[in-house]
């Protein structure tokens, strides 16, 4: 089901009140690129996925979400004093791989660019 207007709007200020918690709190101590790729909130502000990309290997990556998922509550509270909803999403956590497929590609197509110039 695609999001209306102000589910869009909706997203994008949970997806940037996180991005900035992340920044502050989280990306400082941890020392990881931590970026937050999508927030998708259902229709009853219930609930939230939020897609997280992570720069670093595996062991990097599952450290970093299983960090978000126990300062969830923290997270909540933060987004709870800061955005005026009705009712705060209860956020679910996932890994984003798009952005490394997206660079899988990208190196195929520029290796492919280098043989044709040899």
């Amino acid at each position: 089901m695609k999001a209306t207007g102000r589910m869009v709007r909706v997203n994008e200020l949970i997806r940037r009140e996180i991005a900035n918690i992340i920044q502050q709190k989280i990306e400082r101590k941890s020392g990881r690129l931590i970026s937050v790729s999508e927030v998708d909130t259902t229709p009853d502000l219930k609930n939230a996925k939020v897609s997280i990309s992570v720069l670093g290997d595996k062991k990097a990556k599952y450290d970093a979400i299983n960090n978000l998922r126990k300062k969830r509550c923290d997270i909540q509270s933060i987004i709870a004093k800061n955005v005026h909803l009705k009712y705060t999403p209860v956020l679910e956590f996932k890994l984003d791989e798009k952005i490394e497929a997206g660079d899988k590609v990208f190196a195929i197509i520029n290796e492919m660019d280098n043989e044709d110039k040899q």
